[in-house]
C-alpha cells in the first residue's frame, strides 16, 4: 500500500465548534498513532480532500511527520474555494496547510456547482489510493458515511483497505495521554 486517503467527520459531527477545543489534541493524537505504523509499513502519499474536521486535523499531524518520515500529502478539493464559506479561523488554517503540503490541485477547476463534485471527489479519491483511514462511528453515522459506503463497494472489485479509527480509539487515547501525564497521578 502506498497511496492512501483519510477522511471523517466534520467538526460540527464531534460536537467541536472552536479551533482551539482540547479535544482535538486527542484526535490528531489518535490520528498519528495510526498513520505511523501505515507509513512505516510503506504509505508514501496521503491524499485527501481538505474537508474541516478529520482532514485537516490529519493534514496537520502529516505535515509535522514529514520532518521525520518520507511521506507526501496532497489535498485534491472538490473544487475551487470550497473553504469560502468556512468560519475564517478554519480558511487561515486550510490555507496555510496548502502552502505546506506536497501538491495541492482542485478537481473541478470551478467553485461549487452541484452534489456531483463530491460524488466524483469520492471515486477520484477510491480510484487512486491503495485504502483508506477513517475515523466513523457506525451507531453514529453521519457524513464520512457516504465515502465509506462507497468504499465498501469498491472493495469488493478492487484490492482495498479499509482501515477505522472510532470514538473508542480516541477515548483510548485519552486514557493513556492523561496516564503519561505526571500532574495526572498528583492529583488525589
Amino acid at each position: 500500500m502506498r497511496v492512501i486517503t483519510v477522511t471523517g467527520y466534520k467538526p460540527m459531527e464531534m460536537g467541536i465548534f472552536k479551533v482551539d477545543d482540547p479535544n482535538i489534541v486527542f484526535v490528531k493524537e489518535t490520528l498519528r498513532r495510526r498513520l505511523v505504523p501505515l507509513i512505516e509499513e510503506g504509505v508514501e502519499w496521503v491524499l485527501i480532500s481538505g474537508q474541516m474536521g478529520v482532514e485537516l486535523w490529519a493534514c496537520e499531524v502529516l505535515v509535522a511527520l514529514k520532518e521525520q518520515y518520507n511521506v507526501h500529502v496532497g489535498i485534491f478539493p472538490p473544487f475551487n474555494n470550497q473553504e469560502s464559506r468556512w468560519p475564517e479561523a478554519q480558511q487561515e488554517e486550510y490555507r496555510r496547510l496548502c502552502e505546506e503540503v506536497d501538491h495541492v490541485q482542485a478537481l473541478y477547476n470551478k467553485d461549487y456547482d452541484g452534489p456531483y463534485q463530491f460524488r466524483a471527489k469520492d471515486q477520484w479519491l477510491l480510484d487512486k489510493t491503495d485504502g483508506c483511514l477513517i475515523l466513523y462511528d457506525e451507531e453514529t453515522g453521519g457524513s464520512p458515511g457516504y465515502f465509506l459506503e462507497k468504499a465498501k463497494n469498491y472493495q469488493e472489485t478492487h484490492d482495498y483497505s479499509i482501515f477505522y479509527v472510532t470514538p473508542f480509539d480516541i477515548d483510548d487515547t485519552v486514557r493513556e495521554m492523561q496516564m503519561e501525564d505526571p500532574d495526572y497521578w498528583n492529583h488525589s
